[in-house]
């Protein structure tokens, strides 16, 4: 299991900012070694899923997601640990998240108000996410540049 505490600068040191309106998704992916292996999401506007996929044994993606997460709106989502390393992340680009229940969504005892999915639809407007990371290696452009923008 690993902590942000335990990471190299013991605190995220990036954050990226991503806009999904609604048929916006990302593509199924992993994060890749850049980052030290806890990413925490907060999301603001609007809910949507966010699905989460295992490889086959042959290295292809199953296209079928193994967990489907609901985030709703102020909600942070911290993965880490195998779900870091060994799944792949991705949001279909769709205008409506369908078949959302309990049996069916896994963090549907955690949503803050399960009762505006009661209905199994969620019809996107725009989320904004942030994703906050530590970058392992951290690279000083200014050195790189030359004396030109150095201070005086």
């Amino acid at each position: 299991r690993h902590s942000c505490a335990e990471s190299p600068h013991a605190r995220p040191n990036h954050v990226l900012i991503n806009e999904y309106p609604p048929n916006t998704g990302i593509m199924p992916h992993k994060d890749g070694l850049a980052y030290y292996p806890v990413v925490c999401t907060v999301s603001l506007g609007a809910s949507l899923c966010l699905n989460l996929y295992r490889s086959k044994d042959d290295g292809a993606l199953d296209p079928n997601p193994v967990w489907r997460v609901l985030q709703e709106p102020r909600s942070l989502l911290i993965t880490t640990g195998e779900l870091y390393t060994d799944y792949l992340h991705g949001i279909d680009p769709i205008a409506i998240d369908v078949d959302l229940s309990p049996d069916t969504v896994a963090n549907w005892s955690l949503l803050g108000d399960s009762s505006a999915f009661e209905s199994g639809i969620n019809e996107r407007k725009v989320r904004i996410s942030l994703t906050y990371r530590d970058v392992l290696k951290v690279s000083k452009l200014g050195s790189k540049l030359g004396p030109m923008f150095k201070r005086p």
